[in-house]
């Protein structure tokens, strides 16, 4: 269920602070357990910090994420592979020399 419209996108105020006493491009890398905050045009050029329930993950702002959660950058769940010793085998193909 989206925000209601009135109401405005949902920015964290620390992170607002935050990004108030940097100047975007810098190096420093903005740390944040705030996954649930918007992408708003004043973060553009920043680096994030978000963390996945484990440990952050850096994600450097740009014009195509305003609009998202910084959570959808951060995955929380790792994906491991699908098969057996099938896709074992397939793989071990497409990486011999030659390709095939």
């Amino acid at each position: 269920m989206s925000r209601s419209s009135k109401k405005g996108p949902y920015v964290d105020s620390k992170l607002l602070k935050k990004i108030a006493n940097l100047r975007p491009g810098g190096k420093e890398i903005i740390k944040t357990w705030s996954r649930d905050s918007e992408v708003s045009p004043e973060m553009i050029g920043f680096t994030f910090g978000v963390h996945n329930g484990k440990d952050f993950v850096n994600v450097r702002i740009t014009e195509d994420m305003v609009g998202h959660r910084l959570g959808e950058f951060s995955l929380t769940r790792k994906f491991v592979r699908h098969g057996g010793k099938m896709q074992k085998e397939l793989e071990r193909k497409a990486a011999a020399p030659g390709g095939k």
